[in-house]
């Protein structure tokens, strides 16, 4: 007993010195480092006041500490930034779903702004702004060494006001200008409808009304068609979605899943990260998915198809996502503004990071672009004949009514299906994929 307690005091003493032999060396790095912090601050004093007293034109202090705190955050990443009270009051009426604007989402790669999505039914949308569009000049003005803040501002106008952006597309050998004429966005979070026998539910952004949306939007399309027996599954398009509030993609994840991680948080300190789970139930009572997405689907997106994807809960069809896995967050400041922080980034159920590398598809489908000469082709190519459209010809005597009538429904659809491949190529290969598992049915 006397030898276990001195080895044990010995251990104690032997910790002691190891502790005030490795203290001591870190205590003088902490202190080293906070001096050089004071020493930094101190310059930063300086410099302010050169530039208050010797500037050749006068200048306003609070802007100084406003683009100085702005530089420092738009050092650390694209999505790091300041808020002034204006804008902090503009992102908080844009997650309520209305506010005034070109309708685009756009980040900053190279110097330029790039465009993660338009917007669907907005001014930038209906001018043809595309995905993955970079923008050089705006009235003429080069955004070439602006912060995003500062590029967004020039974009920025009265609603009526017209707006002229030079855009570099990929394909496309010369710089080209789109006007646009800027006006109130009011933004529908989803959109549902049925095409044929598959619901189809169009999600715009990941605002506060899109979990709300989407529940209501696809309890109405099953009702209208007859009971969730009458379809045969449902497609979620997140093409051109720019993303949003966590909570609302987290919801939407859930809303299809009966259980299991829909995706995990992890900040600087272990203790910062955080996992979200599926609660039972599903929307779609089981009935297949399929998700579409492209490379502007991003962030909040991003974490729909990546949890319904890696639970092989949906099809995830189009082209590779637009890779933001990092989380903001909004922290609200005693000026009214706020700053926007990179604070964690997010990985999928199987642990995956999405970060710079995106989503991909289980099946790559390439959205082909229309020539205008294939245009022309279609409005000058006649509608073939058919012996039904000879005068005289004999009727089919070997099917009742009904059963013509059944034939023409179903050539109908097959012509509307044969209509949307022409005018959404990537929607109606969702559509097929649905139709193929339908035909073949439930497996064991």
């Amino acid at each position: 007993m006397k030898k276990f307690a001195m080895a044990a005091v010995a251990g104690t003493l032997a910790g002691a010195i190891a502790t005030t032999q490795i203290a001591g060396p870190l205590l003088a790095q902490e202190t080293a480092r906070s001096s050089n912090v004071y020493e930094q601050l101190d310059l930063f004093g300086d410099i302010f006041e050169r530039i208050r007293a010797q500037y050749v034109e006068e200048v306003e202090p609070g802007d100084l500490i406003e683009a100085a705190i702005d530089g420092m955050l738009t050092s650390l990443d694209p999505h790091s930034s300041y808020l002034s009270p204006d804008d902090a009051a503009q992102m908080r009426v844009q997650t309520r779903g209305e506010f005034g604007g070109l309708g685009i989402e756009v980040t900053q790669e190279e110097g330029f702004v790039k465009v993660v999505s338009p917007i669907d039914g907005t001014p930038a949308d209906e001018a043809g702004v595309e995905a993955g569009d970079f923008i050089t000049h705006v009235d003429g003005e080069s955004v070439l060494g602006l912060s995003l803040d500062e590029a967004v501002t020039m974009m920025r106008g009265p609603v009526g006001s017209e707006i002229i952006i030079t855009l570099v597309r990929e394909g496309e050998s010369e710089p080209f200008d789109v006007s646009i004429i800027r006006d109130t966005i009011k933004l529908t979070a989803v959109r549902t409808r049925t095409q044929g026998d598959t619901v189809v539910l169009r999600v715009t952004t990941f605002n506060d009304q899109t979990y709300t949306n989407l529940e209501s939007g696809l309890a109405e399309q099953i009702e209208e068609a007859g009971g969730i027996d009458q379809i045969n599954g449902i497609v979620i398009d997140l093409r051109n979605n720019p993303g949003g509030l966590l909570t609302q993609a987290i919801r939407v994840s859930d809303a299809f899943l009966e259980k299991g991680e829909i995706v995990s948080t992890r900040g600087r300190e272990i203790q910062d990260g955080e996992r979200f789970n599926a609660s039972a139930g599903d929307l779609a009572e089981g009935k297949p998915i399929v998700v579409l997405i492209n490379g502007g689907s991003a962030s909040a997106s991003e974490i729909v198809a990546g949890a319904l994807q890696d639970h092989r809960r949906a099809i995830v069809v189009g082209t590779k996502s637009f890779g933001k896995g990092s989380v903001q967050t909004v922290m609200p400041l005693r000026s009214d503004g706020a700053m926007r922080l990179t604070t964690a980034r997010y990985y999928t159920p199987s642990g995956r990071s999405i970060q710079s590398l995106g989503v991909s598809p289980d099946i790559v489908v390439e959205q082909p672009r229309r020539s205008p000469n294939e245009e022309e082709e279609e409005a000058t190519n006649r509608p073939s004949r058919s012996e039904a459209d000879l005068r005289g010809s004999l009727n089919n005597d070997s099917l009742s009514e009904d059963e013509i009538k059944q034939i023409e429904a179903d050539r109908a659809k097959a012509e509307a299906a044969a209509a949307l491949r022409e005018e959404d190529y990537q929607l109606a290969y969702a559509i097929d994929i649905l139709k193929g598992l339908s035909a073949i049915g439930p497996q064991d």
